[in-house]
């Protein structure tokens, strides 16, 4: 078994590194920039992000996207052989070194940035030999860690309620890292500070509930850009030692009782009581809250809605993007029936919605709302209407107005809004709506549809 302190050179490199980096500053508040809505492309190889980038995400106004990890990992065709790294090279299924600073080069030209998802809590499950030809064991990876390197429990997680079980003990059985080292600490941070040198400006932590606070913040610190913008997933649990509040000093925090009430609101309660979504349920203060309707793992396992729920599905999502709660992320991935399944095509996407690609940030309801969402930013919620059930309308103070009928029935009426007078798209159905001197439009929604109206879109 190699020792952590037989890579002399490796630690050099980190070390000069982390000597270089200034003092931590405070996190940032949402993604900085003026466009906050991120595009999730689940398991979609570089080469395709790159694409994606340049003729679907920069023109309709995304401000990122978020892509998969990028580090060497066990091998194997389901998705989550990618959340099991055995190195810290970028070898995975999604393309070398040179794919990813190509894609992150042509995103950037494309005026999007960048977002890593980022697996440093744990290494792998088992052994063997990796996606980029590294060997490895579970508790052993050449040149980067050992079992010196590991947290001293070797135990799966079985106790919520404890927090030394949920913290230093393995999640699903995977080698567990003591963040509280100081080599361990380097060494992350020297990966992350690679990826930064690529030009990354973000970074998801993957399963932040289970490293502490304290050793993330100190992480954070040794970056070569302390103000990165740092999204972490740390799932909400009642009762539960580890809480999303203790994370919000790092930076952005997933608050995933946002996608779970989502789905209990449109499946089987009344849009009415969304009035107060957010702060008023006793979510996280919205400039610290990372938004979604679904993502990679509860798209899976049915804690949320999916691709496969229909209206309900799209509507929640024009829902997100038009209410001023959080900063958004769009899912984006493939059918699956089986939930371990990888990607089609090892993630290469030839084109949206062949060969399982769903791609639902392109569906016309949903991309239509970034650009809603980019030329309301900053307005409150006004002119709140509902009919006690399934149908509501607000407007984004004198910028946008939304109305959505989840009934069952057509409902035609007038609106009251704060928007100027004057015609406008309706970028839900592409059609135009007239406002009259008094603020107000008429319009008739269907079942299970939207409108959508900015300022600054006139023709559709």
């Amino acid at each position: 078994m190699i020792s952590r302190w037989s890579a002399s050179a490796s630690l050099t490199a980190l070390a000069a590194a982390a000597a270089l980096v200034a003092p931590a500053t405070p996190a940032a508040a949402s993604p900085p920039g003026t466009k906050d809505v991120t595009a999730v492309l689940f398991e979609w190889n570089f080469a395709s992000v790159a694409k994606e980038c340049t003729n679907t995400l920069g023109p309709a106004g995304y401000g990122y996207v978020q892509v998969s990890p990028p580090a060497e990992h066990i091998q194997g065709s389901q998705w989550w052989t990618s959340y099991q790294p055995v190195s810290y090279k970028i070898a995975g299924r999604l393309g070398d070194a040179t794919a990813f600073k190509s894609m992150v080069d042509t995103c950037h030209a494309a005026g999007v940035k960048v977002v890593v998802d980022t697996v440093i809590n744990h290494m792998s499950a088992g052994s063997g030999t990796g996606t980029g030809g590294s060997s490895y064991t579970k508790y052993n990876y050449p040149g980067l860690y050992s079992s010196y390197d590991m947290d001293d429990c070797t135990s799966t997680i079985s106790d919520y309620t404890n927090r030394t079980n949920v913290q230093n003990c393995e999640l699903v059985g995977l080698a567990d890292l003591d963040t509280g080292e100081e080599y361990v600490r380097a060494t992350i941070a020297g990966y992350m500070n690679t990826l930064l040198g690529y030009g990354v400006d973000g970074f998801r932590i993957d399963a932040a509930k289970h490293i502490p606070a304290t050793d993330l913040a100190n992480i954070k610190s040794r970056l070569s850009n302390t103000s990165v913008y740092w999204k972490q997933e740390v799932i909400y649990g009642s009762g539960e030692a580890v809480q999303p509040t203790e994370y919000t000093g790092n930076g952005d925090v997933q608050e995933f009782r946002y996608a779970y009430d989502l789905k209990r609101v449109f499946n089987n309660e009344n849009l009415a009581y969304l009035k107060n979504y957010g702060e008023g349920w006793g979510y996280m203060s919205s400039s610290v809250a990372g938004v979604f309707v679904d993502n990679h793992d509860t798209e899976r396992n049915g804690s949320t809605l999916n691709y496969k729920d229909g209206a309900n599905y799209t509507l929640a999502n024009v829902f997100m993007l038009a209410y001023p709660y959080g900063a958004p992320d769009i899912n984006s991935g493939y059918e699956w029936s089986d939930s371990d399944a990888g990607p089609p095509n090892s993630g290469s996407v030839t084109a949206c919605w062949q060969d399982g690609w769903k791609c639902q940030h392109k569906w016309p309801e949903i991309i239509r709302m970034v650009a809603f969402r980019n030329a309301t930013r900053g307005q409150s919620v006004t002119n709140w209407w509902d009919n006690g059930a399934d149908a509501i309308a607000f407007g984004r103070g004198s910028k946008g107005y939304v109305a959505i009928n989840h009934e069952s029935s057509s409902l035609t009426r007038t609106y009251q809004t704060s928007m100027a007078a004057g015609t406008y798209c309706d970028v839900q159905s592409n059609t135009t709506v007239t406002v009259n001197s008094s603020g107000q439009l008429t319009a008739t929604l269907g079942a299970n549809t939207a409108l959508a109206i900015y300022s600054g879109k006139s023709s559709c």
